[in-house]
């Protein structure tokens, strides 16, 4: 077998001889010598005149046999009778340790304050249309967490922290479409992750594991040298006491309250710098046509999308999850604030382009927050939210400036088509952000629209806020152990507790914490 490289235009990319010519034309190998030819990486390269598809391509002999790698789920057993885990949250960090769990012989006991993915729907819904906000059931709580209703991208940087091959095979077993082993920017899709989710959640429950929809953590009892020994779960009113062998807090980076739970017992707690900014959404067509040079998108051609970064005034400004063919949704975990994100379908068909843009917040720049200890960067979060919420009509309505407007430091007269449901109102963004954000960002995206040509443009909206891009409290662990170093028996977990930075990065930190909770219970 040999590896090679080929390119191909967009039209052909599905074209199984198109590829097999490619790959003769290459004069690598022989014709005579060409068997089976598989696909084992894809991205596009619109760097030239014209966008080509670039594909790693695996060529076997035609004496070759190439066997089938065998199903994760083959290694799963019944775990029913074995050591109870409780994992508190069932977004990826807490399934992926759940399913872990699965293969090492632990029996994962799932609490998860909101709903499952069906009825995650209607509070979805209630959102959208009516401005109501379910503290327990929205788009970042609930079956899945926030990843569910919110896009299914699942590129990361985070390579050292395990085999996320297996994690993408994983997502495939369980209803994701088999391209996301090799495309270098996978994506599921808000309309396909319920399923995959409830598919995970069924092999959990096949296995002997348990999910329990609807069972907030409300309080924890410790023993004299710190350890946890139980938790105090509230379901439907009433109040439970439950015990096991270890305790996995996967709640996700909005789970206010558990941090305010731990830190009433001392456990302790360490800030941590995150982001914050705006989300802004450009018509799709215009990114098309900057990014690929073309006024009509290709066929096989995704929609198009960017990565910005830049600096102004020591902290970095830069694009963060980008949603093109997307939608912005309302990601408010509580009433009376207002946050945004994104999302996009599996097949990115929207007519818009939005994206987080956001600015580093550094632990330095929350010094007027210091009374708030080490969470002064919730309390920095918090202001910014409310502000955003109050400047509108009590609804989930969206403050928003045309993006040139933004820049100038005027209100709009009036704003640009838009996805967001909920519906913008035109409002003064430069006076509701910090100045230092607002700063930040106006002298950022001027320098977006240098590097992009057609960036910088009146046909953008500039809607508040982007807050939640990750949780500015870490719940600190020993590297080796996992384990929070003076509370014996808690293993902090995924991104809420500051360790992962998206889907397919919280899901092989569950996998992790998971072999280290095994080595922990030593059974």
């Amino acid at each position: 077998m040999q590896t090679i490289e080929i390119a191909l235009r967009p039209k052909a990319v599905e074209d199984a001889a198109a590829i097999r010519q490619a790959v003769v034309r290459s004069g690598k190998i022989a014709k005579q010598e060409i068997g089976e030819i598989i696909v084992n990486r894809r991205s596009i390269d619109a760097r030239g005149r014209q966008p080509v598809y670039r594909l790693r391509v695996d060529v076997y002999t035609p004496e070759d046999t190439i066997e089938a790698e065998a199903p994760v789920s083959a290694s799963y057993r019944d775990v029913s009778d074995a050591p109870e885990v409780i994992i508190v949250g069932c977004g990826p960090a807490g399934m992926f340790c759940a399913l872990e769990m699965l293969e090492i012989g632990l029996k994962p006991i799932i609490l998860e304050r909101g709903k499952d993915v069906q009825q995650r729907r209607r509070d979805l819904r209630a959102i959208q249309q009516f401005g109501r906000v379910d503290p327990d059931s929205n788009y970042c709580f609930g079956e899945g967490g926030a990843g569910t209703y919110s896009d299914g991208k699942l590129y990361t940087r985070s390579l050292k922290r395990g085999n996320y091959l297996k994690s993408l095979q994983v997502l495939v077993e369980h209803g994701a479409q088999p391209e996301i082993l090799i495309d270098a920017h996978p994506h599921i899709g808000s309309n396909k992750l319920p399923k995959v989710v409830a598919n995970l959640r069924e092999t959990i429950i096949r296995y002997g594991g348990e999910i329990r929809f609807g069972h907030r953590v409300v309080d924890l009892g410790q023993e004299k040298g710190g350890g946890i020994t139980s938790l105090l779960v509230e379901h439907e009113g009433n109040r439970t006491e439950l015990r096991a062998a270890a305790y996995v807090f996967a709640t996700g980076h909005s789970a206010r309250d558990i941090y305010e739970l731990l830190r009433s017992k001392a456990i302790r707690l360490e800030a941590k710098p995150f982001a914050l900014g705006v989300r802004i959404e450009h018509p799709q067509p215009l990114i098309d046509e900057i990014q690929y040079r073309q006024r009509e998108r290709e066929e096989n051609l995704p929609a198009s999308s960017y990565k910005l970064v830049t600096q102004v005034k020591d902290r970095g400004v830069f694009s963060f999850c980008m949603c093109p063919g997307g939608l912005v949704v309302p990601a408010a975990t509580a009433p009376g604030e207002l946050v945004v994100n994104g999302m996009s379908l599996s097949r990115r068909d929207s007519p818009y382009a939005n994206s987080g843009t956001v600015v580093a917040v550094e632990l330095e720049d929350l010094k007027p927050y210091a009374e708030h200890g080490v969470f002064a960067g919730l309390a920095f979060q918090r202001e910014v939210e409310k502000t955003m919420f109050q400047s509108g009509d009590g609804s989930q309505a969206a403050p928003a400036q045309k993006l040139t407007d933004f820049v100038a430091g005027k209100v709009s007269s009036e704003l640009n088509d838009t996805s967001y449901i909920p519906g913008l109102h035109a409002a003064p963004m430069h006076d509701l952000l910090p100045t230092g954000i607002y700063q930040r960002l106006r002298q950022g995206v001027q320098d977006f629209g240098r590097k992009m040509s057609g960036y910088y443009t009146d046909d953008a909206n500039v809607i508040g806020t982007e807050s939640r891009t990750s949780s500015p409290v870490r719940i600190p662990r020993d590297r080796q152990t996992y384990m929070h170093a003076e509370v014996p028996g808690l293993f902090p977990c995924g991104e809420g507790a500051g360790y992962a930075g998206g889907i397919l990065s919280a899901a092989m930190d569950g996998a992790n914490v998971a072999r280290a909770v095994k080595n922990y219970v030593n059974f």
